[in-house]
């Protein structure tokens, strides 16, 4: 950790290569193929929710499934950042990515990651008021400052990744310019820096990793007091639907939170495992959002039938 690498600085880094996830050669094409229908379905299944929200007035009129909506156009963009380049690993393309293209990597991969944490910490914050404080619910959270509230979340997710993007970019990159690992991502970058990575490695544990940290136990800490709420629900219909919904939050968040917690409190890490665990932050959890969202959520169901028959019934009418 922290290491000083002697290097000639008259050699600079004008790209980087991108060595992508382990495999064996046998399994390219399979992989091609997983990871290219994963990718997908992760945007078609994010598109359905994300028109279903705007078209039916019965969801975009409430804070949660606004969030909802916010989430989804997230997880496309992220899956966008990530999973191409992932797909062009199995490929024989180059695997070369310019050194402006991967600041820019770095940069987008965080903000939308910080805003994806943000934003989930803001549908557990929801979810409580709405359990929790019935009565007040919607003057303590309307849509106007729920609008307020995700807009605070973008700007916070930019500034995070600016951040990161400067302070990672900042030092001298003289050689080798191979990057183990398949996105511009911190962890992999400053190993290849010609310079000392201590601040930068403090950095990214303190902004990245207690940051995630903190938001996973204050969305621990809203669900501990929503279990206590559902618990006073006397009607057995009622206890399912709260559990129902608030569970697909939940399965959703740790699936999230779990492997970015373990990736970024471990920044000097070398561990094989990184690759592995970081798949499912970055490519599964934009993948299930939609199907948990929809499998498990009554309303958004509910709303996808009303859709489909007027659809049924406005070809019927032509």
């Amino acid at each position: 950790m922290g290491k000083t690498k002697n290097a000639s600085l008259d050699s600079v880094v004008t790209d980087f290569i991108l060595l992508g996830l382990s495999h064996p050669s046998n399994l390219r094409t399979l992989l091609f193929l997983v990871f290219f229908t994963i990718y997908i379905l992760t945007q078609l299944g994010n598109l359905l929710i994300l028109l279903t929200v705007w078209a039916d007035p019965k969801l975009h009129a409430r804070p949660m499934y606004i969030l909802l909506g916010v989430l989804s156009f997230l997880d496309m963009w992220l899956s966008s950042v990530i999973v191409p380049l992932i797909i062009l690993n199995f490929t024989p393309a180059s695997k070369a990515i310019p050194f402006g293209g991967c600041v820019a990597q770095l940069y987008f991969f965080h903000f939308l990651g910080s805003t994806q944490c943000f934003l989930y910490t803001l549908m557990a914050y929801d979810r409580y008021l709405a359990i929790c404080q019935p009565l007040r619910y919607p003057v303590l959270m309307n849509g106007r400052l729920c609008t307020i509230l995700v807009a605070g979340a973008w700007v916070a997710g930019s500034i995070h990744g600016s951040i990161q993007a400067t302070l990672t970019f900042r030092l001298p990159y003289c050689g080798p310019n191979q990057v183990d690992y398949f996105i511009c991502d911190i962890p992999a970058v400053l190993r290849l820096a010609c310079a000392d990575t201590t601040v930068n490695e403090l950095v990214t544990f303190v902004d990245i990793g207690v940051v995630a940290a903190s938001c996973f136990m204050l969305i621990l800490l809203s669900y501990a007091n929503i279990v206590h709420a559902i618990l006073k629900i006397r009607t057995a219909d009622g206890r399912r639907r709260a559990f129902s919904t608030c569970g697909s939050h939940l399965t959703v968040v740790t699936v999230y939170y779990v492997p970015c917690i373990f990736i970024y409190l471990r920044a000097g890490s070398k561990s094989p495992l990184d690759g592995a665990v970081a798949v499912f932050y970055t490519v599964v959890t934009p993948l299930l959002n939609p199907l948990i969202y929809t499998l498990r959520n009554q309303e958004v169901k509910s709303a996808l039938k009303r859709i489909t028959a007027g659809l049924r019934a406005a070809s019927e009418n032509k």
